[in-house]
């Protein structure tokens, strides 16, 4: 096998995981993008980074999209001499957006289109890389994703949606690991079984029954047992709820989504808001 000569740009959607209900299973891609550009090198490593996260990320092999390339490069069984790697990043790292899980599409992705040759299961390496396969199967595919495990194996089926989304991002992260160690090891029979329902109802929410969606969001199994590690947020959601908007914790939190425009008269002093749309693509190779 051989590397392709010249850069190569991925442009990767972020994405939020659970809505709601389909916890650890459904994901939708988002109007909001890092874009990295990787090239071949004769030897060593260069990274440079700007916008979310340039401050704190590691700049050598321990920085995600290079484990992520290395990871594909090895299973496509050849690794190059030396990489160059240029990450423009929009998406807020420790909100819940994917930002961890568009890096490692990326380096998957971007390792796949320099490599001339061989084959891998792209959503199978980003699912094991991330450890669950709900926001790398958005990140990919784009759209609303409802992602499982066959086995070991990654599956995902993908829809089509069309929703207005306004996403309140608050200043201070959270950690995946910090919110996913508050849950109980069980939950009551009752909760799974209404969790179930509104999964399924939300599918068809996002189908084109936008009437739903209030109905379709509502959890038992995750964000109240959350809500100590992220009260601001929770308080958000609560009360946008309570006056009829469909609202959730995006993934592992602390940002709130809201499947509704014209809020900013509830934007909480100190974070931002950001108006999105559904990514319909994934992630892809950007024509520069």
């Amino acid at each position: 096998m051989s590397f392709v000569a010249g850069p190569v740009t991925v442009r990767t959607p972020a994405s939020s995981a659970n809505l709601g209900p389909g916890f650890d299973a459904l994901g939708l891609a988002l109007t909001l993008y890092d874009e990295v550009t990787a090239e071949v090198t004769p030897s060593g490593l260069e990274i440079s980074v700007s916008g979310e996260g340039a401050d704190g990320v590691p700049l050598d092999e321990s920085h995600l999209v290079v484990r992520a390339m290395n990871a594909t490069f090895d299973a496509l069984g050849t690794r190059p001499s030396g990489l160059r790697l240029a990450c423009a990043n929009e998406i807020p790292h420790g909100r819940g957006l994917g930002s961890s899980a568009a890096a490692i599409v990326a380096g998957v992705v971007l390792a796949r289109a320099l490599t001339e040759g061989g084959e891998v299961d792209e959503l199978q390496l980003a699912a094991e890389l991330e450890g669950h396969p709900d926001n790398v199967a958005a990140a990919m595919f784009g759209g609303l994703t409802i992602a499982w495990l066959e086995g070991a194996s990654a599956r995902v089926a993908r829809i089509d949606a069309d929703v207005e989304v306004t996403a309140f991002i608050p200043s201070d992260a959270v950690s995946t690991e910090k919110a996913r160690g508050l849950l109980p090891e069980s939950v009551p029979h009752a909760d799974a079984a209404a969790n179930a329902g509104r999964a399924a109802l939300l599918v068809r929410a996002f189908s084109g029954a936008p009437e739903l969606l209030l109905a379709a969001t509502e959890d038992r199994l995750h964000q109240s047992y959350r809500s100590s590690a992220m009260p601001a947020s929770y308080a958000l959601m609560s009360s946008l709820r309570e006056d009829g908007i469909a609202a959730t914790i995006s993934g592992a939190g602390p940002t709130v989504l809201a499947f509704s425009r014209g809020l900013a008269d509830r934007l909480p002093d100190g974070w931002t808001m950001r108006e999105l749309g559904v990514d319909a693509e994934g992630a892809h190779i950007a024509v520069t």
